[in-house]
Formats: structure tokens, C-alpha cells, sequence
């Protein structure tokens, strides 16, 4: 199990990509969260296991539509959180 900050840049505001990633972090088995930056940039913390963080990662640079275009995830690690349940869109 581990948990992971990610970054997303390119054109991910205004397409629906958070609800894309949450939509992705469930069918992974993954919780966490995701909100809008203010710099452009999509923050995701997720937290599952290694190999579905990976996939969920890939996947994350198809975008949900023709709109989005994910030109560059920075990820690192960072602390699991114990007994989160759900993964949630956080509105600014």
C-alpha cells in the first residue's frame, strides 16, 4: 500500500478531468482526492496498491476527452493516510 501526490499539467481544467480521476481511482480500488490548482494544474493524492497506482497513472494521460491534453505528470510518494474510504472531487 502506498500513497502518492500527483501533479497534472497541460489542459486538464474546464474538461471534466476530475471527475474522469475519480472515476479512475474507483475503478482501481484507489482513495484519496482531487482538486483544480490554481496555477492550471490538477493535484491528485492517491493511496492503493503499487501495481494499481501505476495503471491509474497510464491511464491518466488518455484525459477524458478530445479536450484534455495531460502533457506532464510529476509524481512522489508521501504518507499513507490509515482508514480512508473514499476517493473524493474537492470544489474550490
Amino acid at each position: 500500500m502506498k500513497r502518492v501526490r500527483l501533479i497534472v499539467e497541460g489542459r486538464v481544467q474546464g474538461v471534466g478531468f476530475r471527475w474522469f480521476t475519480k472515476e479512475l481511482a474507483i475503478r482501481y480500488g484507489l482513495t484519496g482526492d482531487v482538486k483544480n490548482n490554481y496555477d492550471s494544474t490538477v493535484e491528485i493524492n492517491a493511496q492503493g496498491e503499487d501495481e494499481a497506482i501505476d495503471e491509474f497513472i497510464e491511464k491518466l494521460y488518455e484525459g477524458p476527452n478530445r479536450f484534455a491534453k495531460v502533457e506532464n505528470i510529476r509524481a512522489r510518494e508521501i504518507e499513507p493516510v490509515e482508514k480512508e474510504k473514499d476517493f473524493d472531487v474537492i470544489l474550490l
